[in-house]
């Protein structure tokens, strides 16, 4: 049985860590668990032949350091037991009581620094907060709105997160919203799985995450008269309206860099060989993208370069050597922009000419509000691609 701090605290954290392995589709293996004189806090399975050996800590507070700290030894210990369940994964887990979003963020960004292939969780009251299996974080949506808009609140219990109204535009949500829409739209504009789409599992299989985030979307776009039921299974209805709602809520102006390369020749071979060396970690997007997608409209625009996240820290790595941000008043080659739905994008994105490059519909999304003839281009889009998905219901 799990040692978590031996207090009426840990039996809430074991009811809250086995509730949020749960909606994420594993369930407890005692069998495997009891195989070990001193075994580990938990062992799951997920039905499909993966086993997670599991090891769970509590930190009373939000700070991100004791978080850290206690999240780096349940992924040392987790290792170590899974070596000896033959055909398992460690799965380091903290239980945190008071959640703050800055420390979330600095889990997030410590896991993926230091820890990039540890299966990790990150878990309140309410659930997971941060949930990553198999290189994929699969994200609480709620909570993790909060996070990434920088709202510095702490979450205690149940009040705040229930409270929070539904965002059917998070990141994860915006990417299952693709996932019911490419069965029409073909490979080569969208990467996403294309089978049938019954039920909030199929959405939750398909899409990687997790079937309470899966079932809550399907909730609202049946709620609100956005979904359609037929012999295919379940898609968007009222597209026009919902395509709208989508395009309004994705308007933001996200942070970027506008970069030079120090050589002044061959920019485009030096954009190719950047890319090339940032690997499946950046991507092409909005007017490159949609050249690449063979759905370009507009000249003249410097080429967007996504990432999950800003090299601000980064740049002495020798990918960005022989590039530089810009002076004031220096025209850019590239610009660098955090991918705002990093989820959304790189699931989605596709290759073409040997680029990755966003999918089509976020290649819309992204350059609606662009002011340099961005509307143009997304009309342009829409007419294309779009507008026969709207027609066809």
């Amino acid at each position: 049985m799990p040692d978590l701090n031996k207090s009426h605290e840990g039996d809430a954290s074991e009811i809250a860590i086995r509730n949020a392995a749960s909606s994420y589709g594993l369930t407890e293996d005692r069998d495997h668990q009891g195989s070990l004189p001193r075994g580990p806090d938990f062992v799951f399975s997920d039905g499909r032949g993966a086993r997670y050996v599991a090891e769970a800590k509590v930190v009373r507070d939000g700070r991100a350091d004791r978080v850290i700290a206690q999240l780096s030894v349940a992924i040392i210990q987790a290792s170590h037991y899974a070596k000896q369940i033959p055909g398992s994964e460690p799965l380091a887990i903290v239980y945190v009581t008071n959640v703050v979003p800055s420390m979330v963020r600095q889990v997030r960004e410590f896991a993926d620094r230091y820890a990039d292939q540890a299966n990790v969780a990150l878990v309140t009251l309410d659930g997971a907060i941060l949930f990553r299996l198999q290189g994929h974080w699969i994200d609480n949506d709620t909570l993790e709105a909060a996070v990434y808009e920088g709202k510095e609140r702490s979450f205690h219990g149940r009040g705040p997160t229930s409270a929070a109204p539904f965002n059917p535009f998070s990141d994860l949500n915006q990417w299952m919203l693709k996932v019911l829409l490419a069965p029409e739209i073909s490979p080569g504009y969208l990467n996403a799985p294309r089978e049938p789409i019954y039920s909030g599992a199929d959405l939750a299989r398909a899409a990687g995450g997790s079937p309470m985030s899966a079932n809550r979307l399907l909730q609202y776009l049946k709620k609100e008269r956005f979904l359609t039921e037929g012999r295919n299974g379940l898609t968007l209805g009222r597209r026009e309206e919902f395509f709208n709602l989508w395009r309004s809520a994705s308007m933001a102006s996200p942070a970027e860099y506008r970069m030079r390369f120090r050589a002044r020749v061959a920019t485009k071979d030096q954009l190719g060989f950047l890319l090339t060396e940032l690997g499946d970690k950046a991507c092409l997007g909005l007017f490159s993208a949609a050249d690449h997608l063979g759905m370009g409209h507009v000249s003249g625009v410097p080429p967007y370069i996504y990432m999950e996240r800003l090299p601000v820290l980064e740049a002495q790595r020798p990918e960005w050597a022989r590039t530089v941000v810009c002076e004031p008043g220096q025209a850019p080659d590239f610009f660098v922009r955090r991918a705002m739905a990093p989820v959304s994008t790189f699931r989605g994105a596709v290759e073409r000419d040997g680029q990755l490059c966003t999918d089509v519909i976020q290649v819309w999304l992204d350059v609606v509000n662009h002011p340099t003839r961005g509307a143009e281009q997304a009309d342009h889009i829409y007419r294309k691609m779009l507008k026969p998905l709207v027609e066809a219901y």
